[in-house]
């Protein structure tokens, strides 16, 4: 690809992220209470709204300090990553890199929006589904809102038996965490990025010290 297609694909890219994103963010926030739940394909793929402060998948940071410390390193880190990703356009760098950090982006965009303006533009949804610009305003100062999640695929769960060690009796569910398409889109991208740098990279290296070498012979 040359450096337009590149711009414009990490520009369609990020921006139908952005856009999935936050449609489904806000027609869980406007039509779902926390905790409520809606089976989509039997009991292991379910809507179940919650709002973390923190991390990707429901990890917390507490208080008000560290949600504004949060946020503040998140848009940093963004800029970074929109940064290297418009250099190595510049520099004719591998699309396949640009676009897994493009991914990387567009999930971390997607979280800084509900981070820096949730808490604004809606109210709280504990006890009744939320009104988006409500009259008597937000939940929370700018900065400080809460990142909307919803998508729970527990595939099975189980209770260990009572004579395994230290867990006997304990409930497990796999992969409990719950996530948005901010988050997936930020997975994907950091997995896809281990796998170019594994796999990719090193072809491409090889490539190119063979093309030069050709080169100058």
């Amino acid at each position: 690809m040359n450096k337009k297609q590149q711009t414009r694909l990490v520009a369609i890219l990020i921006a139908a992220i952005l856009i999935v994103d936050q449609i489904v963010k806000i027609m869980v926030k406007t039509h779902m209470q926390i905790g409520e739940e809606i089976p989509l394909i039997g009991s292991w793929c379910r809507l179940h709204f919650i709002e973390n402060v923190g991390f990707a998948f429901g990890m917390n940071i507490g208080g008000d300090i560290g949600k504004i410390i949060l946020t503040l390193l998140r848009i940093v880190a963004s800029t970074a990553i929109a940064w290297y990703i418009m250099h190595s356009i510049r520099k004719g760098g591998r699309t396949s890199l640009i676009v897994c950090l493009s991914l990387i982006l567009a999930g971390a965009v997607g979280n800084i929006i509900d981070s820096c303006f949730y808490g604004l533009i809606f109210n709280e949804s504990y006890y009744s589904v939320a009104t988006l610009f409500p009259p008597e305003g937000g939940y929370a100062p700018f900065l400080q809102g809460r990142v909307v999640d919803m998508f729970y695929f527990p595939l099975f769960s189980f209770t260990f038996p009572e004579w395994v060690p230290f867990v006997g009796g304990n409930y497990f569910e796999f992969f409990n965490a719950i996530f948005n398409v901010a988050d997936s889109a930020i997975t994907i991208g950091v997995i896809w990025l281990l796998i170019d740098q594994i796999f990719i990279a090193p072809k491409y290296s090889k490539s190119t010290s063979s093309e030069i070498k050709q080169e100058e012979s």
